[in-house]
């Protein structure tokens, strides 16, 4: 393995970066080419032999911890530079090393078995409401939103997202739906006022859990739209739709087929499935050890090639697949600014350390988004060949159709978002 000081003049040659070590000497490099800067300090003299040993996961621990210190910049800045030369990070031995380990060690990694699931889903999720309610939007939707016609608020490309989802979904009275980890019901709830459809939502996450059920009980759809504390594997009875947002990178790689065997067999032979997921233009990879051990244990979003896969295998007919490319940096962009300006009540509701970490943890992903490899899924799923028309006209209608008829019900839904968080 290279020393840090090594590595960093090997793989640092857009813009440039600044770093103090604890004795208070000044080394620098890159400047090769134009790019971002960043200045940082080192407050221990151990901390560049424990960053060489594993970078991405010391070095984000080490900013955690108050031992890498911004001199000038933020967090943000020094993302960007990283991501400006990621290329070469990726290529120097001491990542090579600790990707072959992790991708040996993936299939403990993902442990997303029955066993083990809640767990991990609770690790993130149960939280606290606190932390959310800082940087997400009223509906409290905790994945991409859409932005079709460039900037917007984070309120409308939520809503416009929602909006998307539904039309894809053709729905229409009468139909029985399944949310897939549901999130706090917004979703749900939006499409249940959408059509006159009964909704059931599935999560593993007790908090989460709470909140969808008192926004039913408060928009007074409670008999038609449920939430349930159940594994998607668990799910009995059949479904006319189908609807999954952000809960395939919840699955792990070797629970993949297992997944889209339940999502055949929950859905009725007329049937329309619509999952929705992160994925990416690399081939199948891990997850970095950072996002693995302090945001999403057992997460990882699947490549394309591994979804198709594991569908290949159920018999499913795939009926459309749009890949958003920058619509989830945008949202994180969002999130990031959001949390930033709540930071002191973010601190006071958790702590430093835990502010520290995601800040890293957003600005990792808006740079994974808008300058690394990562984008965003949408896999249209059916039994049936001609589930839905042969072309995407029909999306556009529905949209237009669902903007007029939103004007009946959406700020209801969006506002009972907080009127439950504060029942709560």
């Amino acid at each position: 393995m290279l020393s840090l000081y090594s590595m960093l003049d090997k793989v640092i040659k857009n813009g440039r970066l600044t770093l103090i070590d604890a004795k208070g000497v000044t080394h620098s490099f890159g400047g090769t080419a134009p790019g971002p800067e960043a200045a940082i300090r080192f407050t221990k003299a151990s901390t560049p032999l424990k960053i060489a040993v594993n970078p991405e996961l010391n070095a984000a621990e080490a900013f955690m911890d108050g031992e890498l210190v911004m001199e000038s910049g933020s967090i943000h800045d020094l993302m960007l530079l990283i991501f400006a030369n990621k290329t070469l990070f990726d290529r120097s031995p001491n990542q090579i090393f600790w990707r072959r380990v992790s991708r040996n060690l993936r299939r403990f990694q993902q442990n997303n078995a029955l066993t083990r699931a809640r767990a991990n889903v609770q690790a993130h999720y149960d939280i606290g409401e606190d932390i959310y309610k800082l940087f997400l939007d009223r509906d409290m939707q905790y994945s991409c939103a859409y932005f079709p016609d460039g900037p917007a608020t984070l309120e409308q490309a939520q809503t416009m997202k929602k909006r998307h989802l539904a039309a894809k979904l053709r729905l229409a009275d009468g139909q029985r739906l399944l949310d897939i980890g549901c999130g706090w019901g917004g979703l749900g709830l939006y499409l249940a006022h959408a059509a006159d459809i009964e909704v059931v939502g599935v999560t593993l996450s007790e908090r989460q859990l709470a909140v969808a059920r008192r926004r039913a009980e408060i928009l007074g759809v409670s008999d038609r739209v449920k939430f349930e504390l159940i594994d998607y594997r668990e799910v009995e009875g059949k479904f006319d739709r189908i609807v999954s947002v952000g809960m395939l990178e919840h699955v792990g790689a070797h629970f993949l087929l297992p997944y889209f065997l339940t999502v055949r067999d929950r859905l009725a032979e007329d049937g329309v499935a619509l999952i929705h997921s992160i994925s990416g233009i690399s081939p199948p990879g891990t997850t970095g050890p950072f996002l693995r051990k302090h945001i999403f244990p057992g997460g990882y979003a699947p490549s394309l090639s591994e979804a198709v896969a594991a569908i290949e295998h159920t018999g499913l007919w795939m009926l459309d697949c749009e890949v958003w490319r920058c619509h989830y940096g945008y949202t994180l962009r969002q999130w990031r600014e959001r949390f930033l300006a709540n930071r002191e009540a973010a601190i006071a509701a958790m702590d430093e350390r835990f502010c520290r970490m995601w800040e890293i943890y957003l600005s990792m992903c808006e740079c994974a988004f808008l300058q690394g490899t990562s984008n965003v899924v949408q896999i249209q799923l059916g039994r049936a060949r001609d589930a839905v028309p042969i072309s995407r006209d029909y999306i556009g209608a529905e949209e237009a159709r669902l903007a007029e008829r939103e004007k009946e019900f959406l700020e209801r839904v969006v506002a009972s978002a907080h009127q439950a968080l504060e029942g709560n």
